[in-house]
């Protein structure tokens, strides 16, 4: 569980977070397959939605830790090109520009760099998602009352992520002839946010037209 998938370049270290595993063997573990399974069948639509008589804080759990994994690795691969110097602030296009706060270590939002952000963030997510109180790996140990709202927060900043590495980075995401990976990954992402009412509609904003032409084929 400590490894890197990507190893590129010296900055990897400190922006790829370690792969969050599911205990093979448990019943989070069977859902995940179960997603992966119907993935397969290539229905977005009805792959996120709840499968019969599971409960919806297991399944919003077991897919927001695969969103993790998936924005993990499709950020490592493009950590090169999203430095200091290209990204000096967090944004997604002109008009969006986002500012760091976690609420406890830092509670006034910070302006900082893309890669600063992105770090901040994920090493945040990883850490609610390692926290057993708010994501129980535990067969029968039951889910916080306030998990919605905390994996509300976790999927909209990831989203941030999406954002940045489409309105930023799309060239050398194109140059990797990795674009139809994103693509695949963040219409099942939306698709997923849109069958729970996940994430507030003017989060979704900068990507607003991308998500209208990604779900239109499949209304």
């Amino acid at each position: 569980n400590i490894f890197p998938l990507f190893c590129s370049g010296s900055r990897s270290s400190k922006t790829f977070k370690p792969k969050k595993n599911i205990p093979e063997g448990s019943h989070q573990y069977e859902l995940l397959k179960h997603a992966e399974a119907t993935l397969g069948s290539g229905n977005l639509r009805m792959a996120v939605m709840l499968p019969e008589g599971e409960d919806l804080n297991e399944w919003v759990a077991v897919n927001t830790v695969d969103f993790f994994n998936q924005i993990n690795m499709l950020y490592g691969t493009i950590t090169d090109f999203c430095t200091e110097e290209s990204c000096p602030v967090m944004s997604a296009g002109p008009k969006y520009e986002y500012h760091w706060a976690d609420g406890t270590n830092i509670k006034k939002p910070i302006k900082c760099s893309a890669p600063k952000y992105i770090d901040y963030l994920m090493t945040w997510v990883q850490d609610q998602l390692d926290d057993e109180t708010l994501f129980p790996s535990k067969i029968g140990v039951p889910f916080p009352k306030n998990f919605m709202s905390v994996a509300k927060t976790i999927l909209k900043r990831l989203f941030r992520v999406y954002a940045h590495i489409y309105h930023q980075h799309f060239d050398p995401v194109i140059q990797l002839q990795e674009e139809a990976h994103l693509n695949t990954s963040f219409k099942h992402f939306i698709f997923f946010v849109q069958e729970f009412n996940l994430i507030d509609r003017r989060e979704l904003a900068p990507l607003q037209e991308l998500i209208e032409k990604l779900t239109s084929k499949d209304r």
